[in-house]
């Protein structure tokens, strides 16, 4: 069984989207999808069947104050309309098409950071509610966003703890994956001001998740090797697509945003005999 796994990064994924309408063009529906924060969420659509769908949420409401703005902040506790984006979209504006996705009988898997413990997990997708709460909780990035609680645990975003979970993957089984990367092939993560900020506003209430949050550039970077090993030592069962050039995580351009996700599709289209090799 082949692992579809995602990376996260806002709107860096509109590159991932573009990847996974060239899959459902090509009628390729993984059995098992692991990913975190954007990835993931991006990813239920696929799961859906709904081609286009999230490029078209971008188009009409990247710009829209109620997606994100400041004046969010006080009903939201963040600059992103969490309402808006995880329940008033979804379930009103472009319907999300919930028989399709619940018809789904493969393994979906939503990486999280538990707030207490600083440690990745991985969350039922089949779960997953209206308001889409786990999509929430691995979307909370600390500062931006505010902590999601789920059977009385505390959690924030996916990507801190395990940015690229291609090691779940594999522990799951999945010895063919098609790994799918938001960042160039060059890039590297560096501590930023914002982490450091973050960690320190963090440290008394979670202080295993500032730890966590202090050495995730050695982690991610780390991960990114281990992805190119894979790639380039086991070709017949690991695809990996990254874009070719950088992508922004909050563009507000819709142009560049489409620019993308035609880079995600056009690179999985020139690959996909690689990724139906994957399903043999």
């Amino acid at each position: 069984m082949p692992g579809l796994v995602l990376e996260g990064g806002t709107f860096r994924p509109v590159f991932s989207c573009g990847v996974m309408d060239a899959l459902l063009d090509h009628d390729l529906m993984f059995d098992y999808v692991i990913g975190v924060s954007a990835g993931i969420t991006y990813a239920v659509s696929y799961l859906s069947r709904q081609r286009g769908r999230n490029i078209e949420v971008l188009r009409r409401y990247r710009r829209d104050k109620r997606y994100l703005g400041a004046r969010n902040i006080p009903r939201d506790h963040s600059i992103f309309g969490v309402e808006f984006v995880f329940s008033t979209i979804p379930n009103e504006l472009l319907p999300f098409d919930w028989d399709t996705y619940l018809r789904y009988r493969g393994r979906i898997r939503v990486g999280v950071t538990n707030a207490n413990t600083g440690s990745a997990e991985y969350l039922d997708g089949m779960q997953l509610d209206r308001a889409s709460t786990m999509l929430r909780a691995t979307c909370a990035i600390p500062i931006y966003f505010p902590p999601v609680q789920i059977g009385g645990e505390t959690y924030y975003d996916g990507g801190l703890a395990d940015p690229i979970p291609i090691v779940q993957s594999l522990h799951d089984g999945n010895k063919k994956n098609l790994i799918v990367l938001t960042q160039p092939i060059d890039y590297r993560k560096e501590m930023k001001h914002g982490t450091l900020f973050a960690a320190r506003a963090l440290r008394r209430k979670y202080p295993a998740l500032t730890q966590t949050m202090l050495t995730r550039p050695k982690r991610y970077n780390d991960t990114v090797c281990f992805c190119h090993q894979l790639a380039r030592r086991q070709p017949e069962n690991t695809v990996l697509l990254q874009p070719s050039a950088h992508l922004d995580s909050f563009e507000k351009d819709v142009e560049k945003l489409e620019w993308g996700y035609e880079m995600g599709y056009n690179m999985a289209c020139a690959r996909m005999d690689d990724i139906k090799r994957l399903f043999d």
